[in-house]
């Protein structure tokens, strides 16, 4: 078990690290998943692609300020 912890604490830290890149796979992965459900849970999946969307937009933010921060 203890793998699996170690690898979801590198996954965090990858998606965090580069949120706005990882919100893009957010669409995909939302769109094969109605695809996957055949339209029957669409509006769950949009509730929770929109939840993560959020959630890396504020990160990514967070990210260029700290970057920001560090060049000047």
């Amino acid at each position: 078990m203890s793998d699996t912890g170690d690898t979801f604490d590198r996954l965090k830290k990858a998606v965090n690290d580069h949120a706005d890149k990882a919100e893009g796979v957010v669409g995909k992965a939302a769109e094969a998943a109605k695809k996957a459900t055949g339209g029957a849970h669409d509006d769950k999946i949009d509730k929770g692609a929109g939840a993560a969307t959020d959630y890396l937009r504020k990160r990514a933010q967070e990210n260029k300020k700290s970057q920001d921060k560090d060049k000047g």
